[in-house]
This record gives structure tokens, C-alpha cells and sequence, in this order.
């Protein structure tokens, strides 16, 4: 490995322990991956929480410096924790403090939860506490070189944005965090990111749903691969590649992908793929394929009863919260049934100032923040059937939970949430 003057100094141990414990974690990763250098970075997306089992002891202790060494550095030695390097937002959490009652949180998780905020937010974690961390504030400009963690925020970032991350855990974003380093391997080096597969699509995608299917769809044919998205029509907007992406990653392993002229790397199809490249397959997506992929997303639901229906995964943007308050507007959800709406907490706070939140909680529906059930795996108790409109829960609920799960729009969900039952339809 190549290491700078400034990356040798933290590794000597001249900058403290905590900065030490970061870069060896570093250059061993370097080492696993084949990276000959890091890169600088200034923008870090983590999770550091206290309310895991594993960290309770430490958390219960008031030892947050501890929980920090151990969980998000690897390291075998407790350190003070050092102020961060690299500006660093803080991804989903466990929880929503503010509706801990409604998900059944106990109460000594709730207290761990505020003294954990209370320790890492002054420290310099930006306590943005969701899977878009690019809905409220954080948003990396074209080619600049990121450290991120959650699959949906990572799509995003390299796709729609043009930035540069892989998907990183929590030990390598708290090493970058410290250091304001990070492997440079991957989608960091301009040469990975060209396309692989060419997608041509051969029928309307015009909603969110049918871009978090065609995402599906394509996640599942490349696996880790890129796709290249030709004739989409309409162009889209953030919603509709926030669901693709989500969906691509779920099915497959998508980091990133290409919307023809859309996205900032695929001004053309050709400029996708780079120079002296070919697809390595072209994949046809039409009406039948659209077909396939519905019926797939609900294979895993046989009764039609709901007892749950989860919105905002990844979590909503203020244009879906208002979607939701004027689809619930005037009407109450069934007695049978619960609907939590999942948005970033700054995002809710424009939705309280709209009174979208007063139509949504008048409805008997609960406008959520800092989680969502597949991270906190808090659903109604006695919840058997659930319906989404996000073709990434409708992947993981099931398998996470053991629970039948319905994939429709968000119209198709509200319905259900109204009436008790699922009538949804392609």
C-alpha cells in the first residue's frame, strides 16, 4: 500500500489511539480488497446506535465511547472518542422516540436510545436518522468521493447523483469518519462504473410502482452487475429512481445503474457503456415481464385480510406525504387495520407545518421518522398479512418477519388500510 504523510502519521498513532485503531482497520480492509491507496472523503453515511443487544451492557454502563471503539472501529482497545474528520450523517435508526408506545418499544430502550443521541450528536453525527439522507440535506456533488453504508442511499448516490461510494459497513464508516479516508477500489475508480447490461424497455413505466418493478426486474437479471435503462419515455423523478434503485438493490446486489439521458454518466447509451464496450447482455422488459414481476412481488400472499400497511420505504419525500394525506383526507382507516407512514423527521416537521401529519393522524394513521419495520422489526402485534407499496419490503418483510405481504401502488394501499382489504390489481 501507498500511504500519504498525513495517513502514516495517524497510523504511527501521532494523532491519538482512536485515529490509530481507524487506519489499521483501514489498511487491513485495504489489504482483503486489493487496494493499493485510499481516498480522501468528506461525506460519510453510518449508523451508530446503542440499543443492539450486543451493545446494551456498554450503553447501560453510560460507556457510548466504548460502544463506539467496539462497534463502528473494531477495536479491541475502548478510546475517548476523538471529533470527527469527515462530516458524518446518521442513517435509519431502531426507532422513532416519538411513537414508542405504538411499535411496542420497552421504555429502557427508548432512555437508551436519547442518551446515545444525546452522546453522538454533539460528537458531530448529524442525527439525520434516514435511509435518504439525500431528502434532507445531505447531497454529494458529481464525482465526489463518499463513504456510505444502506443499499438505497448507496444506488443513489452513485446513480442519480454521480457520486462515488461502495456499500461500506459500520466499521469502515467510522474508520472514514475519524481518518477522512476510505479504500479507493470499486465504484470510486471512474473505470467500474461503466454499464453492463443493456435494459430496453418495451412498455409504459410511468408510476412509482412500475419503476420499483422494472427495478426489481432488473436487480434480479444483473445481480451486481450495472444496467443500462433505455426508452423510459417520461423522464423521472426522484421518486421513481429512489424506488428503482431500492428494488434493483434487493433483488440483486445494484449499486448502481444508468438512465439513458437521465442520470449524469449516461448522457447517451454508448457514453453508459464507455469507450470499446459492449453489453454483455440486452434484456428485453415488456408487457409480459411487467406481468411476471407483479406476480412475483405478491407470491409470498394468500389472504386478502390486512392487518398492516406500511408506506415509505425508502422513506417518503414531502411530495408522497402529501399523496398519502389527500388520499386519506375525509376517510378513517379500518379497525382491523394499522397504516404507518415512514418519512425522514425534517421532513416530517414540513408535513406538521402542512397539516398533512393532522389529516394522516385524523385518518387513525401514524406519520413516522428515524425507522421503518424491516430495520426495527416492530410491526402491530398479531400482524400476519401486510401490503407495501415498496417492492424492497415487499422483498424483505417476509423473510424478516414471516409475514404474507401484498405489493400495489400507494393508492392500492390506502384502500387497504381503509377497507381491511386488499383489491389491489395490475
Amino acid at each position: 500500500m501507498k500511504l500519504t504523510d498525513d495517513e502514516k502519521a495517524m497510523l504511527d498513532g501521532k494523532e491519538g489511539i482512536g485515529r490509530q485503531r481507524a487506519m489499521e482497520l483501514l489498511v487491513r480492509y485495504c489489504k482483503a480488497l486489493g487496494a493499493e491507496r485510499l481516498v480522501d472523503t468528506n461525506n460519510v453515511a453510518t449508523a451508530i446506535n446503542a440499543t443492539n443487544p450486543h451493545q446494551r451492557e456498554w450503553a447501560a454502563r453510560g460507556d457510548f465511547d466504548g460502544v463506539f471503539a467496539e462497534f463502528n472501529v473494531d477495536s479491541p482497545d475502548r478510546f475517548e472518542m476523538p471529533p470527527l474528520k469527515a462530516f458524518t450523517c446518521h442513517l435509519i435508526g431502531a426507532m422513532d422516540v416519538g411513537h414508542w408506545q405504538v411499535l411496542g418499544v420497552p421504555e429502557r430502550l427508548v432512555d437508551l436510545q436519547r442518551q446515545s443521541e444525546a452522546f453522538f450528536g454533539p460528537r458531530g453525527i448529524q442525527l439525520m436518522q434516514t435511509c435518504t439522507p439525500y431528502q434532507v440535506g445531505n447531497v454529494p456533488v458529481k464525482g465526489e468521493h463518499c463513504a456510505w453504508m444502506e443499499s438505497s442511499a448507496v444506488v443513489y448516490c452513485n446513480s442519480v447523483l454521480g457520486a462515488c461510494t461502495n456499500t461500506e459497513g459500520t466499521a469502515s464508516t467510522g474508520a472514514a469518519a475519524l481518518t477522512g479516508k476510505i479504500p479507493y477500489w470499486g465504484y470510486h475508480i471512474p473505470d467500474n462504473r461503466f454499464g453492463t447490461h443493456l435494459l430496453r424497455v418495451e412498455c409504459e413505466v410511468e408510476s412509482m410502482m412500475d419503476w420499483g418493478m422494472l427495478g426489481y426486474f432488473a436487480g434480479e437479471l444483473v445481480e451486481e452487475d450495472i444496467p443500462v435503462i433505455d426508452r423510459v419515455g417520461k423522464v423521472p423523478n426522484l421518486i421513481r429512481l429512489k424506488h428503482f434503485g431500492a428494488a434493483a438493490a434487493s433483488s440483486g446486489g445494484v449499486e448502481m445503474y444508468h438512465v439513458a439521458g437521465v442520470t449524469p454518466e449516461a448522457p447517451s447509451i454508448d457514453a453508459a457503456f464507455g469507450p470499446r464496450r459492449r453489453p454483455a447482455q440486452v434484456i428485453k422488459y415488456g408487457p409480459a415481464e411487467r406481468r411476471a414481476t407483479y406476480d412475483n412481488l405478491n407470491s409470498q400472499a394468500t389472504d386478502r385480510d390486512i392487518d398492516f400497511v406500511m408506506l415509505g420505504c425508502p422513506h417518503e419525500s414531502i411530495e408522497q406525504v402529501w399523496e398519502v394525506a389527500k388520499l386519506l383526507d375525509g376517510k378513517k382507516v379500518s379497525a382491523n387495520t394499522q397504516l404507518w407512514v415512514h418519512t425522514p423527521r425534517a421532513i416530517k416537521q414540513v408535513a406538521d407545518r402542512n397539516g398533512y401529519t393532522r389529516i394522516i393522524e385524523d385518518a387513525g394513521a401514524h406519520l413516522m421518522s428515524d425507522t421503518c419495520p424491516a430495520i426495527s422489526q416492530y410491526v402491530p402485534k398479531g400482524t400476519k398479512v401486510v401490503a407495501t407499496d415498496s417492492a424492497k419490503q415487499g422483498h424483505y418483510l417476509p423473510a424478516i418477519l414471516g409475514v404474507q405481504c401484498w405489493f400495489g401502488s400507494m393508492e392500492d394501499c390506502v384502500n387497504a388500510a381503509v377497507s381491511g382489504r386488499w383489491n389491489g390489481a395490475l
